[in-house]
């Protein structure tokens, strides 16, 4: 089945978020067996169950803050500056890749874990009161035959007898993200048991996560996230042929070219854009082209949560004629200096961080040593794997449109985003269409 779906989708495009904890200081000794801790599949371990808690009392006793009213677009709320962050860490020309949604899900995951200064930091970077709207968002994602995402997340620890894992903070992330738990030697074989696990939620297409395990690293927790999507009407032979793609600093690329009629159109003071749609309408394509004379990463500097969430909910119904450049994208980056620049330095302080509701570690403090996101992308003729959401609007046949033109032959900014909130899956800058 897996082998069809992949022959049926030509495009893909997943994002992998990884949380490396450490130990600051103090011995480790490996032991040889390992175990599950809660519900999973993917390893031969005896399971444990943890001892049931009240979510909500479980939730108080956290310290985590309930009573803020979510903003109407959360996730955006955090990732766009999380996106305007990494594309300022960019290299010149460099497209850009990174998806909000796993990001946001392994660092709250990790956020039940925190305490004093450390938490209130990471709450205030992530948005309080969000392990609900995550939780609710990420059940009822839509899925169809030709549209499918794939959102998982696990934790590892090691065995070890100097590190006490709260078993409270293991049963919040099973109830609110589904996490399995694993402990385990941290070893060769636990090295390949995470690429395995990373290898079947992500259908193969990122075989490999992890280069090594070192002698500090006490405990993963990771979010897998995949989608793959047909497009509403996937592009015939004749609706494709090469054309130039321009990069900003004036060099010329022969590449394919994806050309349609959509009927959404977007514009605002610097740039015009479309919705182009997944099958059934559920997720969509974004482009948003900056006018002649605005750099892409001026716009996306100037663009706000608000901004976008308007633009979205409010496009133009008229027929609009699309170029869009068959491309394909991978990109990794870690993103400890931005999120610590982004209000959440004490996370990453071997002395600082506050970790104490997930674990302790006896005479040594746990703090987040590395937070890792891989991201690909492909789109072509007949979809995209990557994640996306849009407003559906139908033109009124009644009226007499006039045709507006939006030709992607130089560099732009794209969103994948979930229809029914406006919520991006992934945001993304095509610089260089042969990158």
């Amino acid at each position: 089945m897996r082998a069809n779906r992949k022959k049926r989708w030509m495009a893909a495009g997943l994002c992998i978020t990884l949380l490396f904890l450490a130990a600051g200081c103090g011995n480790q000794k490996e032991t040889s067996e390992h175990q599950e801790v809660l519900d999973g599949t993917s390893m031969d371990q005896n399971q444990v169950e943890p001892e049931t808690v009240n979510l909500m009392e479980g939730i108080e006793s956290l310290g985590i803050d309930m009573t803020d009213e979510l903003p109407d677009v959360p996730i955006m709320k955090f990732g766009l500056p999380l996106f305007q962050n990494v594309l300022k860490e960019a290299g010149e020309g460099e497209n850009v890749l990174v998806s909000p949604l796993s990001a946001i899900t392994a660092l709250y995951m990790t956020y039940f874990g925190a305490e004093g200064d450390t938490g209130k930091q990471m709450g205030n970077v992530l948005g309080k009161g969000m392990e609900s709207y995550l939780n609710d968002y990420a059940t009822n994602l839509p899925q169809g035959e030709a549209y499918k995402v794939n959102l998982a997340n696990g934790i590892w620890f090691k065995q070890v007898p100097q590190l006490h894992v709260k078993e409270k903070f293991l049963q919040y992330n099973k109830n609110f993200f589904q996490a399995s738990a694993y402990q385990a030697p941290f070893n060769e074989d636990t090295l390949k048991e995470i690429n395995a696990w990373v290898a079947e939620q992500t259908d193969g297409m990122i075989p490999q996560i992890l280069d090594e395990i070192t002698e500090r690293d006490v405990i993963f927790l990771i979010n897998a996230l995949s989608f793959d999507a047909e497009w509403q009407n996937i592009y015939q032979q004749h609706e494709v042929w090469n054309d130039i793609f321009t990069t900003e600093s004036g060099e010329e690329q022969l590449v394919s070219m994806l050309h349609s009629n959509e009927q959404l159109y977007l514009e605002d003071e610097l740039a015009t854009g479309f919705v182009k749609y997944y099958k059934d309408q559920k997720y969509a394509f974004v482009a948003l082209l900056p006018k002649d004379g605005v750099r892409v990463a001026e716009y996306v500097e100037g663009l706000t949560a608000e901004h976008l969430k308007e633009l979205l909910g409010s496009p133009e119904h008229t027929t609009v004629e699309v170029t869009l450049p068959k491309f394909t994208t991978e990109y990794s980056i870690t993103l400890n200096e931005i999120l610590a620049r982004m209000g959440m330095p004490d996370a990453f302080s071997e002395t600082d961080a506050d970790f104490s509701r997930m674990a302790t570690y006896d005479n040594a403090n746990i703090y987040i040593s590395k937070v890792l996101q891989k991201t690909f992308i492909s789109v072509d003729e007949r979809g995209t794997r990557a994640g996306a959401a849009t407003a559906v609007a139908m033109a009124n046949k009644m009226m007499a449109l006039e045709t507006k033109v939006v030709n992607l032959n130089r560099p732009f900014v794209y969103l994948l985003v979930e229809c029914e909130h406006n919520e991006p899956l992934f945001m993304g800058t095509l610089m260089d269409a042969e990158q």
